[in-house]
């Protein structure tokens, strides 16, 4: 027993869930709230699990509901969530690397270039810097904007950026507005500098070290960060040019903007979909075409070790691969003139099912609780499990059990993942026998 809480995944899961328990005391005090009230305990428990879990689905209105202490609380809690999430992920990954054995290791560093177990030391600062750095210059973009182009005044500007930078880096949604940023629809130097921080936050950690710090090695990228920064590209573009199409001749949506606000209205849409929670348009009011695209778009999500949820682009990709490297008849995996090795294959694969049971299963316990439209509610299923933070309006909605459903989904979408991809790479193991091998007939 003491064995397996020391692991390294066991600490995360209850490290995340100690700071939850903390945030929940906190929001129940009645400083916390704004009417001077102590807080339901699930209201709470929903809110510390979604800015821990940095997923951004909330029950009340995060600038009413809350006092000036409550959403300092919600945005030290996402904040310790995101860093955290970027932290551990990474350095669990070397942890992992560290219980293969020593051959194994100078493969694996070698074949991929990752990081290597002495860069340990300099992971949590580098970290660090990058998050300072990125969230200071948003929030001053941000403060400045607010201050000059809405006439607030400087106290108000400097809360209102820094919340909303730290809670963009962060992929965390949250928002001092009811409507999210849908006010800003028109205003690139809101929504930009929004989108920058969703991405760099999102692209994840492995990316960013690989980017900034060996950039002058001029050595030949990973696969992992080809597969992120491309697939990001794509996911980014083909989800704005799908939004375009479908919500062009809707009037409450893109409809009724010029060209130059829908393009801006569509990207930004498209980017906030795959693990941020910002909207600048009515989600209820999306096309079905659209909310299908969302569920997409959710559910791969940004890069791995990094702020952002969902079943990682890596890992679609990596599948995507696999079946066209089948396609084409070849033995190995292969792209960019390597190959991606089978246990990498299976995690992946292994990954995209138990999440996608965990949705179906969610879906089918949520269903029957309420007669909202079945797409809503996996919509917020979806969003929930991939930490995503949009929603159609009916989160608060939904019956005591309903929102516990979604708590369970937003802390297993947030660590599960993480810990499950550590769990099956600590526990591989070269057996020194095979069975006899057998073709069963698929299809």
């Amino acid at each position: 027993m003491t064995t397996r809480l020391s692991h390294p995944s066991s600490v995360l899961v209850l490290a995340f869930l100690t700071v939850i328990c903390l945030g929940t005391v906190l929001l129940m005090l009645p400083a916390s709230h704004a009417a001077g009230e102590s807080a339901p305990w699930l209201t709470a428990l929903f809110t510390a699990t979604s800015a821990v879990c940095v997923t951004g689905l909330v029950v009340v209105d995060t600038g009413t509901y809350w006092s000036g202490f409550g959403q300092a609380v919600i945005l030290g809690l996402f904040q310790l969530g995101g860093f955290g999430m970027m932290t551990s992920a990474t350095l669990l990954g070397l942890l992992v690397n560290r219980q293969l054995r020593l051959r194994s290791r100078l493969l694996l560093q070698a074949e991929t270039r990752s990081l290597g177990l002495g860069d340990v030391k300099s992971i949590a600062k580098l970290v660090l810097l990058v998050t300072v750095v990125v969230e200071l210059v948003i929030a001053l973009v941000l403060s400045a904007r607010f201050a000059v182009g809405y006439g607030m005044g400087w106290s108000e500007a400097l809360w209102h950026g820094m919340f909303h930078a730290v809670s963009a880096f962060n992929n965390a949604g949250f928002s001092t507005w009811s409507d999210s940023v849908v006010r800003f629809v028109q205003d690139v130097w809101v929504l930009g500098p929004l989108m920058f921080a969703i991405i760099v936050g999102g692209l994840g950690f492995p990316v960013l070290y690989e980017t900034i710090v060996r950039r002058e090695r001029r050595q030949a990228k990973s696969i992992h960060t080809i597969l992120t920064i491309w697939g990001t590209v794509f996911l980014v573009v083909g989800g704005a040019l799908l939004l375009l199409l479908a919500e062009s001749g809707n009037k409450a949506t893109l409809g009724s903007l010029d060209w130059p606000t829908r393009l801006l209205a569509a990207t930004f849409t498209s980017v906030s979909a795959r693990t941020a929670g910002f909207n600048a348009l009515d989600i209820g009011s999306l096309s079905v075409e659209s909310l299908n695209l969302h569920f997409l778009l959710m559910f791969i999500g940004g890069g791995s070790a990094g702020t952002a949820g969902g079943v990682k682009v890596t890992t679609f990709f990596v599948l995507l691969l696999v079946v066209w490297n089948e396609i084409r008849g070849h033995q190995d995996v292969e792209f960019q003139g390597r190959r991606i090795s089978t246990t990498v294959q299976r995690q992946a694969l292994t990954i995209l099912v138990l999440s996608a049971g965990a949705i179906v299963l969610a879906t089918l316990a949520l269903v029957p609780m309420t007669s909202l439209p079945y797409e809503k509610v996996l919509f917020e299923v979806i969003s929930a499990f991939a930490t995503v933070g949009l929603s159609t309006g009916i989160t608060a909605e939904l019956p005591p059990a309903g929102q516990f459903i979604l708590v369970v989904l937003m802390f297993t979408g947030r660590v599960g993942v993480v810990t499950l991809a550590a769990a099956m790479a600590v526990n591989y193991a070269r057996r020194a026998y095979r069975y006899p091998e057998e073709k069963p007939i698929v299809g």
